[in-house]
């Protein structure tokens, strides 16, 4: 999952960089920056929140391995036979859930920033087009949304590496494929 969230955010930057490229004069295509807005835009919230849910959902995974093993009626979930001593798991799965938790608190922030920023250019470039504001407003929000982004998306692409590896580490600690899940 952690590959197809990185490929779609190559796509989403593309999309930018086309969309900005047309607005700035940098190329020349069949349509405008307006009407490339639009799609990019959607595909952009899209992203950010599928992003945005598989940092919960893995946080929120970890968690429930986590208390899995600190209650006994659940260690059924875990193991066909638990073992005696549970502390080696219990060790590992607290560093797995302090690597989430961190994973989620580096990213949900940013994401959140550049979906503001995002829905925010994209009202004044509106507004813009109707004459409602200056351009110099609409290119201020949307150089604050291209700053975020940047600075997110290196985020993302971090923490989902991270993502990846804990989630293949958790698997193996428990005996579980690596398809599975």
């Amino acid at each position: 999952m952690a590959y197809i969230l990185r490929f779609l955010l190559v796509l989403m930057l593309g999309g930018i960089i086309l969309t900005a490229g047309v607005a700035l004069g940098w190329f020349n295509v069949d349509y405008g920056h307006i009407h490339l807005s639009i799609p990019t835009f959607i595909f952009t919230m899209f992203i950010q929140a599928f992003v945005m849910f598989y940092f919960i959902g893995v946080s929120r995974l970890v968690e429930n391995v986590w208390n899995a093993l600190n209650t006994t009626g659940h260690l059924g979930e875990l193991f066909d036979n638990p073992p005696e001593d549970l502390e080696p798991y219990k060790k590992k799965v607290a560093r797995f859930v302090h690597e989430s938790t961190l994973s989620k608190r580096q990213t949900i922030p940013w994401t959140i920033l550049m979906l503001v920023l995002g829905t925010i250019a994209f009202l004044l470039g509106g507004a813009h087009d109707t004459g409602m504001v200056t351009k110099v407003v609409h290119s201020g929000v949307a150089y604050g949304f291209f700053a975020a982004m940047l600075i997110g998306i290196v985020r993302q692409w971090y923490y989902l590496g991270k993502s990846h590896i804990l989630l293949g580490d958790m698997k193996a600690l428990f005996g579980i494929s690596r398809d599975a899940m």
